[in-house]
C-alpha cells in the first residue's frame, strides 16, 4: 500500500470471542496494511496467525500511544498504510486509539473504519431491552465509594444502561447496582457472548446478586451488564437510603449487628451491608489520615512561618 500521497489509518473491527465474525473486508485490509498496530502483540498475532496473515505488527496500548504518534505520522506521511486493533472488538470502544485517531483527524490523516464485531450492541441486541435509547459508559469506577456515586447519578435514567466489568469485580459491582438502582431493578448479565459458554441471565438485581454467588460459572470471562432504563415508578427508597441508614448505625454499634439491624430496615442482604461497611470503614479511616496529613503539614508550615 505504499504510495507518494499520505497513508490512511484503518480502524478494524476484530471478532469478540468467535473467528468466523471476522468480515472479509477486515480480512482484507489486515492482509494488505504495511503495519498492524495492536494492543497486544501476542494476543493479535495468534489471530493474524489464524487467519494466515503475516503482516508487521507494533504494540499500541495505552501506556505508549502518546508516545508513538510521532512514529505513526511519520510512517502515514512515507505512504504507509497501518490497521488500528485491539485485543477484541471495536478499537477505542473502552479501548485504546483515541489519543491517535483524535491527532490524526485534528492533522487531516485519513482515518477509515472497519465496521464489525463489538461487545456491548452484541448483548444489546439480544437482551430484550429498550434499544431507541441506550448510554454506554464502559467500565465503572474501580473502588465502591466512586461507583456508588455514578449509580446513584443514574438511577432515574431512563436509557438502557450498558457497562463492561471485570470478572474480579462483578459481585461488588452487582451489589453496588442493587444499592444505587434498587434490588428489583431489571437486568441482564451477558456472559462469554459468541464464545462456547455464552450465557444470558435476565433477572431482578436482587435475584442476579444471589445467582452471581451460588454459582461461580457466572463469574468466570468476558461480561457486558444491561440495566433497564427508570420507568418513572417510584424509586425503592429503603434501597436508596442503605448506605445513609448503615453510616448512622455504624456510629453507634458494631459493623455486624448495624449490618444485620440495616437488613431488617432496607430489605437488603445482610452480607451485602457488611461488606458495604467493612467498605466505609475504610474509606473513613483513609480521609482521617489524610485529614491527619493535612494538619500536619498545617503545623509544619506553621512553624516555618514562625
Amino acid at each position: 500500500m505504499l504510495s507518494n500521497e499520505r497513508g490512511t489509518l484503518y480502524v478494524v473491527a476484530t471478532p469478540i470471542g468467535n473467528l468466523a465474525d471476522i468480515s472479509q473486508r477486515a480480512r482484507q485490509t489486515l492482509a494488505e496494511v504495511d503495519l498492524v498496530a495492536a494492543e497486544d502483540t501476542r494476543h493479535s498475532g495468534r489471530l493474524l496467525a489464524a487467519l494466515g496473515i503475516n503482516s508487521p505488527m507494533l504494540a499500541l496500548h495505552e501506556h505508549n500511544e502518546t508516545a508513538l504518534l510521532g512514529q505513526i505520522m511519520q510512517r502515514l506521511d512515507g505512504g504507509q498504510c497501518i490497521a488500528l486493533i485491539s485485543d477484541a472488538g471495536t478499537p477505542l470502544i473502552s479501548d485504546p486509539g483515541f489519543a491517535l485517531v483524535r491527532e490524526l483527524r485534528r492533522q487531516g490523516y485519513a482515518v477509515v473504519p472497519i465496521p464489525g464485531a463489538n461487545a456491548a450492541i452484541t448483548a444489546l441486541s439480544a437482551a430484550g431491552l429498550a434499544t431507541d435509547r441506550f448510554l454506554f459508559l464502559g467500565f465503572p469506577p474501580r473502588t465502591g465509594p466512586a461507583r456508588r456515586r455514578l449509580f446513584e447519578q443514574l438511577a432515574t435514567e431512563t436509557a438502557t444502561l450498558v457497562f463492561y466489568e471485570s470478572c474480579h469485580r462483578l459481585q461488588d459491582c452487582l451489589r453496588d447496582m442493587q444499592l444505587g438502582f434498587g434490588p428489583q431493578r431489571r437486568a441482564i448479565l451477558a456472559r462469554e457472548l459468541t464464545k462456547l459458554h455464552e450465557t444470558f441471565i435476565d433477572a431482578p438485581l436482587a435475584q442476579l446478586v444471589e445467582r452471581v454467588s451460588e454459582d461461580a460459572d457466572q463469574r468466570r470471562g468476558e461480561m457486558v451488564l444491561l440495566l433497564e432504563g427508570n420507568t418513572d415508578q417510584p424509586a425503592d427508597p429503603k434501597a436508596q437510603d442503605a448506605e445513609r441508614v448503615l453510616k448512622i448505625l455504624l456510629q453507634e454499634l458494631p459493623l455486624k449487628q448495624a449490618a444485620s439491624l440495616a437488613s431488617g430496615i432496607t430489605g437488603l442482604r445482610r452480607n451485602d451491608l457488611y461488606q458495604l461497611g467493612l467498605e466505609q470503614k475504610t474509606e473513613d479511616r483513609g480521609q482521617r489520615t489524610e485529614d491527619g496529613r493535612q494538619k500536619t503539614d498545617f503545623c509544619v508550615a506553621a512553624r516555618q512561618i514562625k
